[in-house]
């Protein structure tokens, strides 16, 4: 396996789109730090995004995955390229001939997914980590490391969605192509999502239903976090209204990504074994 992933690294660093993509990525999800400093000091208004309660444990891990998996197409542009230059530059077949099965090969594309979406989540983590331990009010143990199932939502939440980008990159070959055919699968579910809505259920069904298709039920695991703010809760009081509602991850979402990132992977690898390269 480390001789499969030592394959893929280095036809990724020795490509300079992909470098520059890898480290832009990085350097983005360090930048987060960057929102600490945001300041606003205008008169009487002063104005601290550090201090609202952002980087406060245990939400700062909550607040965080939702936001950095955002940044998760620089990865996905990486992953469809990386197949996209398999087929172009005819390296697909060369290592083929060269004794790497489809199984192998499938796998080791695999492998540097799974690696893209520990790298992130350990990466986040200290970044999380680091902000906390500066900015939030809380330093007991306990509160540090709890929720860290958003963690574990956010590795989840990568792996499904790169394993649905490599599958895009076999079955299209062409970069701009798969990345296009994501966009429209993204549309294509909002519009089921209306159509389910309009024609056949309520809006708690509608979810339940929408919950099982792939980009969605990856999305579910990790709920918007803003409206979990202490400083939004107490806007909401203020004026009457009640924010209850259900932020955690729950077993029966990772179930779903995971079975859709098995499908995903599956249908990679019987496209390759079935197409004649």
């Amino acid at each position: 396996m480390i001789r499969l992933l030592e394959i893929e690294f280095i036809k990724l660093w020795n490509n300079r789109a992909s470098k520059v993509l890898i480290i832009s990525y990085f350097f983005i999800l360090t930048s987060i730090a960057l929102v600490a400093a945001i300041k606003f000091d205008i008169g009487p208004v002063k104005f601290h995004l550090a201090e609202i309660g952002i980087f406060n444990f245990p939400y700062i891990w909550h607040f965080n995955t939702f936001v950095t998996a955002f940044f998760k197409l620089f990865l996905a542009i990486v992953i469809v390229s990386m197949m996209s230059n398999e087929y172009s530059n005819k390296t697909i077949k060369q290592n083929l001939i060269d004794g790497l099965s489809k199984k192998e090969f499938i796998l080791s594309k695999f492998l540097t997914v799974v690696s893209f979406s520990v790298i992130s989540t350990v990466f986040v983590f200290l970044v999380s980590l680091i902000l906390g331990l500066i900015y939030s009010d809380y330093d007991e143990f306990s509160i540090i490391f709890s929720d860290l199932e958003f963690l574990a939502a956010f590795f989840f939440k990568l792996m499904g969605f790169f394993s649905f980008c490599l599958f895009l990159g076999i079955l299209v070959k062409r970069s701009a192509f798969a990345l296009g055919f994501l966009i429209l699968w993204q549309i294509f579910e909002g519009i089921t999502r209306g159509l389910i809505r309009w024609k056949l259920f309520d809006g708690d069904t509608t979810d339940a239903i929408m919950g099982f298709f792939p980009l969605q039920s990856m999305f579910n695991l990790i709920k918007e976090p803003f409206t979990r703010l202490e400083a939004v809760q107490t806007v909401a009081d203020q004026v009457g209204e009640s924010i209850k509602l259900n932020y955690h991850v729950h077993w029966y979402e990772f179930l779903i990504v995971i079975a859709w990132t098995a499908i995903f992977i599956y249908l990679s690898y019987a496209l390759l074994k079935k197409r004649d390269l």
